[in-house]
């Protein structure tokens, strides 16, 4: 099962790290993690995403995040209402399905941000089961090239 954590902590060198390492020292791998400064330039705002089936070493690396000094406070989103988002550019080639591109474009949150020769780069910021039914969609006509920035969420 994914779940979706959020930590507050202090905009410090080496504190990702050390939250990185809870992850990894009990074997489990992060999806997503996506860190950024909030409205207070001293405190960042960590989105950490990771598969883990076993509820009670979850339950214990959010213990030891609280521990940590740097750590203001751990949200699991697991099974809270949220809204999340992770923002995709995709290159694709243009010229193979133009009638792909306007069913896309009309229907979900996928804009054209560049084009260029036989190709165009294409942005999609939504959430995950949206991305995945675009991706699906835009697999069809051939990914050259795709990058993500790594889901983001925040409490509803």
């Amino acid at each position: 099962m994914k779940h979706t954590i959020q930590a507050l902590v202090e905009n410090k060198f080496g504190v990702l790290a050390r939250v990185a390492s809870l992850f990894s020292a009990r074997g489990y791998n992060i999806a997503s993690l996506a860190v950024g400064e909030t409205q207070d330039s001293t405190v960042s705002c960590m989105t950490i995403v990771v598969d883990a089936s076993d509820e009670r070493i979850l339950e214990q690396i959010k213990k030891q995040l609280h521990k940590l000094i740097d750590v203001i406070t751990v949200v699991d989103f697991t099974r809270r209402e949220y809204i999340d988002r992770d923002l995709i550019l995709v290159k694709v080639i243009k010229k193979k399905e133009a009638a792909v591109f306007e069913k896309l474009i009309k229907d979900y949150p996928v804009k054209i941000i560049e084009s260029f020769g036989d190709c165009c780069i294409v942005e999609i910021c939504a959430d995950y089961s949206q991305e995945e039914e675009i991706l699906k969609e835009l697999k069809k006509i051939g990914i050259k090239e795709l990058v993500r920035t790594g889901r983001i969420a925040i409490g509803s």
